[in-house]
């Protein structure tokens, strides 16, 4: 069954949602598709028209991306070793984050 791509109600939701969690307030917009003469900031309507057009032109492009395989590996196990996490610079950090 393929997957129904969401409404914009429903993305609207869930992008007010992740910019919440980042402390970003869109009520604090201008309503409407109009910027603000004062200082120039785009209208709430048009900074969500915005993002929803970016939300569905990117992120299913980004989230089927695979890394590559190590060559001469088994295509069996090419997804799983793509998944393989990145080396690190300071892999001590990273370690002491997941602690």
């Amino acid at each position: 069954m393929a997957a129904t791509p969401p409404t914009d109600a429903e993305l609207n939701t869930m992008i007010r949602a992740r910019l919440a969690s980042l402390g970003i307030d869109l009520d604090q917009l201008p309503a409407g598709t109009t910027a603000d003469p004062a200082t120039g900031s785009p209208g709430r309507d048009s900074v969500l028209a915005s993002l929803r057009s970016f939300v569905r032109g990117s992120v299913t492009t980004l989230a089927s991306f695979q890394l590559p395989a190590p060559a001469g590996s088994d295509p069996a196990h090419a997804a799983a070793l793509s998944q393989q996490p990145a080396p690190m610079l300071y892999p001590s950090i990273s370690t002491a984050w997941r602690r």
